[in-house]
């Protein structure tokens, strides 16, 4: 593309950046409140992160994931784009979802099945953005890891907390 449009362009990536660092703070205002308390009265298994290791890796994501919905609003007119940023959406508020049900609910089980819901949702997501754009689809791919590493977490925090 032109550079004129790339400038264009630059305020869409603002607006992704934006949103994708409010989801990322109402899920931390969901999520902070409980780690003092219930969070660390769960049984978690050896492989559990130390707590300061999720705020920057999900930063580092979500900087992602706005870069790569950046990357398909550049190819907005090409087909399918413009459905895959409304997915992308979608998938945002799936992924907000899950702290408010595993954190503000309590609900381990429940959030287990969110999980998966999200974690498919990423996969479409980094399959339809790496259609419309490649570097898109593969900057999920970390994301798409590590909510499976995540998942894993979670299904091990319900087992180990009947």
């Amino acid at each position: 593309m032109p550079s004129e449009s790339n400038e264009r362009c630059l305020p869409a990536l603002v607006y992704f950046l934006l949103l994708s660092f409010l989801i990322q703070a109402l899920g931390a205002w969901l999520t902070f409140p409980e780690i003092p308390g219930w969070y660390t009265t769960l049984i978690k298994p050896g492989f559990n992160p130390p707590d300061w290791v999720f705020g920057p890796v999900w930063t580092l994501l979500y900087i992602m994931m706005a870069v790569a919905a950046w990357l398909v609003f550049q190819r907005r007119s090409r087909p399918g784009a413009k459905a895959a940023l409304w997915f992308y959406g979608f998938h945002l508020v799936l992924n907000l979802a899950w702290s408010w049900v595993f954190f503000r609910h309590h609900a381990l089980a429940g959030a287990l099945v969110e999980i998966l819901a999200l974690w498919t949702s990423i996969a479409i997501l980094t399959l339809w953005f790496g259609r419309i754009r490649p570097l898109a689809g593969l900057l999920l791919l970390p994301y798409w890891l590590w909510v499976s590493f995540a998942a894993l977490l979670n299904y091990e925090i319900y087992r180990l907390n009947p």
